[in-house]
């Protein structure tokens, strides 16, 4: 053994870091994020039923986490309408008692919300304290669950995110590739603005904003509400343009072509649940916290559609 080997000491054993939601887009791109942070445990739905406070609570005695990380949700936002009860046990009910637990044990929260919270309406850019209104079930559940948290005295981060989608699970950027290789046009919504926020960026982030060097993990921006989305806004048209144009560089062969993605109002297209029409979101609060310049939708969409591409 040599000298510098000789005076390693053994580490100290790893924090335990509570992932929920692991099967979705943004709890599996945390995994991979936080693997490095600690020891892991992002339990699948039968694993643990987060719809069932007691087995929850049970879980938290048992593993006692140093940080949760609350990716879970109910996100069927038209099924949320006739579902009310389902939605607010997961979207309120749950980050409340998360919160209650962090509180009590002096731990962090990050909880993850959405644009859904807001008005919707006009061309201006939400900022974290513009005046909520939701007006679904999902964004009013997802806003009492972003109120328990805020009030519950631990130290939380609540990051709103708009139009999520990955390289992995069911989302907006998969059904515009499968729709693009099967049909010759396409109707899609042109009155819708945000922007498009791959799960990968939305970890990234989130890591970003803690400090694990020779202390617990513990946030070092200000607990608060911040938003987190990439650079930029579009349409869902505009962005199934963008796809169906990035794919057809990277070499897949679409029957569609961007020209044949014809715009169309909201109004053509009724849902149960009201989307916004404004999703547009400021991000000079996270950007100055992290000292970062978030990345362009173009950009992003162009890292998640390469990894998708090389695993189909």
């Amino acid at each position: 053994m040599t000298s510098e080997h000789a005076h390693l000491t053994p580490h100290a054993s790893p924090l335990t870091i509570f992932i929920t939601g692991s099967n979705g887009q943004v709890g599996f791109e945390l995994q991979r994020q936080f693997a490095l942070f600690g020891n892991v445990l992002a339990p699948t739905r039968h694993e643990l039923d987060l719809t069932d406070a007691q087995a929850v609570d049970a879980y938290l005695a048992e593993h006692q986490p140093a940080l949760i990380l609350n990716a879970a949700a109910y996100t069927a936002v038209d099924k949320a309408e006739s579902e009310p009860e389902q939605a607010k046990r997961l979207n309120a009910e749950l980050p409340a008692q998360l919160a209650e637990y962090a509180a009590k044990h002096t731990i962090a929260l990050v909880h993850y919300s959405t644009d859904y919270v807001y008005p919707g309406d006009g061309e201006t850019p939400w900022q974290e304290d513009s005046p909520t209104e939701p007006h679904s079930v999902y964004g009013q559940t997802k806003l009492e669950g972003d109120q328990a948290v805020a009030q519950s005295g631990c130290q939380h981060l609540i990051f709103r995110t708009s139009w999520v989608y990955a390289a992995r699970g069911n989302n907006f950027m998969k059904t515009m590739l499968r729709l693009g290789r099967e049909r010759e046009a396409l109707s899609i919504v042109n009155d819708q603005i945000g922007a498009p926020t791959p799960a990968r960026l939305i970890a990234q982030a989130t890591a970003l904003a803690f400090t694990t060097h020779n202390s617990p993990l513990t946030i070092h921006i200000p607990s608060g509400i911040y938003h987190l989305a990439p650079r930029g806004e579009t349409s869902w048209h505009g962005f199934a343009c963008e796809i169906f144009e990035q794919a057809r560089k990277a070499g897949e062969t679409l029957a569609i072509k961007p020209q044949g993605a014809a715009g169309i109002p909201t109004a053509e297209y009724p849902t149960p649940a009201q989307r916004p029409l404004n999703s547009r979101m400021n991000l000079s609060k996270l950007e100055a916290a992290l000292g970062v310049t978030l990345p362009t939708w173009q950009s992003q969409l162009g890292l998640t559609l390469k990894e998708y591409l090389e695993n189909i």
